[in-house]
């Protein structure tokens, strides 16, 4: 088992990491996640700016084409040297997690894999493979906590030569919090803002910083499920503002309307009530969203989460097409799912 907690990461980056081929960094703080993912990225010593060394791949990548990590990994580069395959927005894929099985066992040299995750619950297909393949390391990425925050902020403030004083930073960590990207954007937000001074002073807190401690893809969902466009909006405005990529709201909205597809198919089979079936295969969502979700599952048909499910497919692939319209794409289709459930 090769689970690296957070105050183990700083360590084992500077001087383990080496070691390993294959990395699955997962959590609920999505920030965190591709941090940590771009830093491990970094240390494989691949060319990050090389196309011949570096495969970007999305988990809808791989739903098209479901052993083309393994053809990836088992390939030759055109030109020789160390490759990575990165994969972004994974969850519990059975031919992912076949895949990462496989590898584990027989990881070609020279190959390195990187899978960003969403937050796995622990007994899940994909965390269950890496914690138990020894050459795995399994990075699990969970909100800072204030250890973790004074240090970021700590860190960004002393490379500007900025003090802060004990009002102006506990302010500051009243505000940040939820997701580390964000939360390092406030800060350096706050750095730019203070940049001709010495020492930050609460007011400066106040006229500058947002409130990113509560900055959720699982706001934003659960407003589309809910059908209030209002709070839709006032959740991909905070979104935006913390430079989140709105692509992960519409990945995350998929992901709910496959889950709702999975618990209708049981209810129907199994002629279950709705409480029933999300004390099953909804056991592991967070219980301030088990309502949201169990009042999905009485209005929405089963065809029409099919439908739905599809139509946020096509939408993702559209955004990977066309890339300069990511996110006028993924917000129109968004706020069109969260009409349809208005109506509901």
């Amino acid at each position: 088992m090769s689970e690296i907690r957070s105050h183990e990461f700083e360590g084992f980056l500077e001087r383990t990491a080496k070691n390993y081929q294959l990395f699955v960094i997962y959590g609920p703080d999505r920030g965190l996640v591709s941090e940590r993912a771009s830093l491990i990225a970094r240390k494989t010593g691949v060319a990050l700016d090389d196309p011949f060394s570096l495969i970007k791949l999305d988990i809808s990548d791989l739903q098209r084409d479901q052993g083309r990590l393994l053809d990836e990994a088992g390939a030759i580069g055109l030109f020789g040297g160390d490759k990575l395959i990165w994969i972004r927005g994974a969850s519990n894929e059975k031919y992912l997690v076949d895949s990462l099985q496989l590898l584990s066992n027989d990881m070609p040299n020279a190959t390195f894999v990187v899978i960003e995750a969403g937050d796995l619950k622990k007994g899940s297909l994909l965390r269950k493979v890496a914690e138990a393949a020894r050459n795995v390391a399994a990075i699990p990425c969970y909100a800072d906590d204030t250890r973790a925050l004074n240090g970021l902020i700590d860190n960004e403030l002393a490379s500007e030569g900025l003090g802060i004083t004990p009002a102006a930073r506990q302010a500051l960590l009243d505000l940040i919090g939820g997701d580390r990207i964000a939360s390092r954007n406030e800060v350096r937000k706050l750095a730019l803002y203070c940049r001709t001074k010495s020492t930050i002073e609460e007011h400066h807190v106040a006229e500058i910083i947002g409130d990113a401690s509560a900055i959720s893809v699982d706001d934003a969902v659960d407003a589309v499920l809910s059908g209030n466009p209002s709070s839709f909006l006032h959740a991909m405005q905070k979104i935006i503002s913390s430079k989140t990529a709105v692509f992960l709201v519409i990945q995350a909205c998929l992901r709910q309307f496959q889950l709702l597809d999975a618990m209708k198919t049981e209810m129907e089979e199994k002629r279950l009530p709705a409480a029933q079936v999300m004390q099953t295969l909804g056991r592991h969502l967070h219980f301030r969203r088990k309502p949201i979700i169990e009042q999905a599952l009485r209005t929405w048909s089963s065809d029409a989460v099919a439908r739905e499910a599809n139509r946020l497919q096509a939408a993702i692939l559209q955004t990977r097409k066309r890339a300069s319209l990511e996110d006028s794409i993924a917000l129109q289709t968004l706020l069109s799912t969260t009409l349809q459930s208005a109506r509901r």
